[in-house]
């Protein structure tokens, strides 16, 4: 039996226990008889719990152990497997509000936030199992010629997925990549963040309750140099969230070895208000664009281009609804906006704030630490008038605080939206005809028009991702799930060879095939 609820306390060690025996570190015995790493929450100073520290030894345990059931996994029927994700929807719904617990004390997020991650889980198992059969199932294509050629197109999954996800959406990101690979017949070596091991330990535990077999799914408690590492050099796809610089650093380890990728880095992404926007309306949906989940999320907004004529009037209106927003702490909903991770956090995002302001940038709101609070609590803050060569203006904060600039024109607002080296969310403000003008222009993965980003995220059965250095691949929509196949072409040949009857004299095949060709072209009746 799992808790209904926990506490802002370390994890009950009967549940912590139930927790870590799926961990591919209690398989191997490394669990019990190596290095621990003590796991801390945002809420208070004991830990949390522990995990195992991984070893090169323990992800070759993994592969071991996951490869021998994918074998038998693969041979199921797809409704099969979808029908395991199904009542692993079920469960991750039955389960909820235990879930939202153990994200917020991992993470230290506002409720909603975690909420979010629930919600997305069980978007992601209903719209894949749902739609498998149709993504993946064997099917007929148009031959090179008709009746003489048939074609038969066949999914194959890549066999073991690695996984590297990160701490800011460890239930969401933990899990929701990997419904779809293993739909898709694929099993799966994990690798969460340090910092938060029990939401990817908890999905584990409530997909092997919906009758994943066991060993198809391992997850590896340990560094990112050495789990990590040795998970991209063994894996036959490799899917990463985080930084950048990581997801540079692990393409080449999979890219010397030819095998798949699939990424989602970092962003900085623009928002641009357009001169008949109604900031009024949305001034509210503006600031949960820039500042939910304390502004950790790789999507969410840093920068935003007002054009001048609505200018002053976005600005009072997005202060307000700044100011708004309440600081807090608990397993509960009574405020909007939770905690930063670390004081590695907390020390990043007080820099980009000091380096701006000193460089002459105006605060308009926020802007400081919140010890009264929480120990890595940092108000949500709005920036002007930033000066030559801010950090702030090119590098991502990753934290709750955007800068706000005034722009004469809507071309100059694309101009400088474009001028960065990421593309991965943006957004727009502005009357429908406005907005998706300029939304066809802008160089992103994603443009929300009227949200921040929502909208686009939530739309899963659309392919999302990033351009330029945030990313490759895509994940929702079907390519969220047949990424982690191979397409095998099946032709067979039938009544006579493709080069003709071997009675035909060879100096009339060129002839005869490009006939064949026109002909196919001017009638239509070729592919």
């Amino acid at each position: 039996m799992l808790p209904k609820r926990l506490q802002e306390r370390p994890l009950p060690e009967e549940f912590a226990r139930k927790l870590l025996v799926h961990s591919t570190n209690a398989k191997s015995g490394s669990l019990a008889t190596g290095e621990l790493h003590e796991v801390y929450s945002p809420y208070f100073s004991a830990p949390l719990g522990h995990v195992g520290v991984g070893s090169v030894a323990d992800v070759e345990k993994a592969f071991e152990l996951a490869r021998h059931a994918q074998k038998q996994w693969q041979e199921r029927p797809i409704a099969a497997r979808a029908r395991v994700i199904k009542r692993f929807h079920d469960l991750v719904k039955k389960h909820s509000d235990l879930l939202a617990d153990i994200v917020q004390l991992e993470t230290g997020k506002d409720r909603t936030a975690a909420y979010d991650e629930v919600l997305d889980v069980m978007n992601n198992a209903r719209y894949y199992a749902n739609n498998a059969e149709k993504f993946l199932s064997t099917s007929s294509k148009a031959g090179a010629f008709p009746v003489i050629t048939s074609t038969t197109q066949q999914r194959v999954p890549k066999g073991i997925v690695g996984q590297i996800s990160p701490w800011n959406y460890p239930l969401a990101l933990g899990v929701s990549d990997a419904i779809a690979a293993l739909i898709a017949g694929n099993g799966i070596v994990a690798k969460p963040d340090w910092q938060t091991p029990f939401s990817n330990l908890i999905a584990l535990h409530l997909l092997l309750n919906a009758g994943l077999p066991h060993n198809l799914f391992q997850i590896v408690t340990g560094s990112g140099t050495v789990v990590g590492q040795a998970i991209a050099q063994r894996c036959d796809y490799l899917m990463f969230t985080g930084s950048t610089a990581t997801g540079k650093l692990l393409g080449k380890v999979v890219g010397e070895r030819l095998v798949g990728y699939s990424a989602e880095l970092g962003g900085k992404n623009p928002m641009i208000i357009a001169p008949d926007a109604d900031v009024a309306k949305h001034a509210d949906t503006i600031a949960t664009a820039c500042f939910s989940n304390s502004g950790q999320l790789c999507v969410s907004i840093e920068r935003i281009y007002a054009h001048t004529d609505i200018y002053d009037e976005f600005l009072r209106a997005f202060k307000a609804a700044t100011e708004k927003l309440t600081l807090g702490s608990g397993l509960n909903w009574n405020y909007s906006m939770g905690s930063l991770i670390n004081q590695d956090q907390l020390d990043r995002v007080t820099a980009f704030v000091v380096d701006a302001v000193e460089k002459g940038a105006t605060v308009v709101t926020g802007g400081k630490a919140r010890p009264d609070v929480g120990p890595y609590h940092f108000e949500p803050t709005i920036l002007t008038d930033l000066g030559p060569d801010t950090d702030l203006e090119t590098e991502e904060v990753f934290g709750p605080v955007v800068y706000v600039q005034r722009v004469d024109s809507l071309e100059e607002a694309v101009e400088l939206a474009n001028d960065t080296n990421y593309g991965l969310n943006a957004s727009v403000f502005g009357a429908t005809e406005t907005a998706e003008r300029l939304a066809w222009q802008i160089e992103s993965g994603s443009v929300t028009i009227n949200d921040g980003y929502a909208a686009t995220w939530a739309s899963i059965s659309t392919p999302l991702g990033g351009v330029k250095e945030s990313g490759m691949a895509r994940r929702h929509g079907p390519e969220g799930m047949t990424k982690y196949t191979e397409v095998k072409n099946i032709a067979q040949q039938r009544i006579m060879p493709m080069r003709g009857p071997k009675q035909l004299p060879r100096k009339y095949y060129g002839q005869l095939m490009t006939t064949a060709l026109d002909l196919g072209k001017k009638l239509k009746f070729l592919p």
